[in-house]
């Protein structure tokens, strides 16, 4: 059973963050657009599909079968490895919750950020996911 969660919770990973770096990339277009353009209605779109079609389904998979993975294994909860990375996912959840909000602002035409603005907040989940991965695979502490 234990290779299936883990096989499932990766792909969940995958999808979530193929999700997070991209819509900021779509925020980037986005912003160069003029509101109300169709360039800009078609942004509109795929942010809204993407967010709730693929990211939505994707996070909430990502923490059941994580979730799953410790009730398997629940000898990593005294292991300060996991409880660094359980703090980086929820930094990826906030920043989820961020771009969540910046559609929002984009769907109502009241985006007030800058193209230089997405491209970093691009850079943040990957960040975030080259360290946990180290967490996970190197398990340091």
């Amino acid at each position: 059973m234990y290779d299936w969660v883990k096989a499932f919770h990766v792909v969940s990973i995958i999808a979530w963050m193929a999700g997070l770096l991209y819509l900021p990339r779509l925020f980037v277009y986005h912003a160069a657009a003029e509101p109300g353009s169709a360039a800009s209605e078609t942004f509109k779109v795929m942010e809204r599909r993407l967010l709730r079609a693929i990211m939505n389904p994707a996070m909430v998979a990502t923490y059941v079968f994580g979730i799953w993975l410790v009730l398997l294994v629940p000898d990593w909860m005294s292991q300060g490895w996991l409880h660094a990375k359980l703090a980086l996912v929820l930094g990826l959840t906030a920043a989820h919750m961020m771009m969540a909000g910046w559609r929002r602002a984009f769907a109502e035409d009241r985006n007030a950020r800058s193209q230089r603005f997405f491209r970093i907040a691009n850079e943040v989940p990957t960040v975030l996911m080259i360290a946990i991965v180290i967490l996970v695979i190197v398990k340091p502490f």
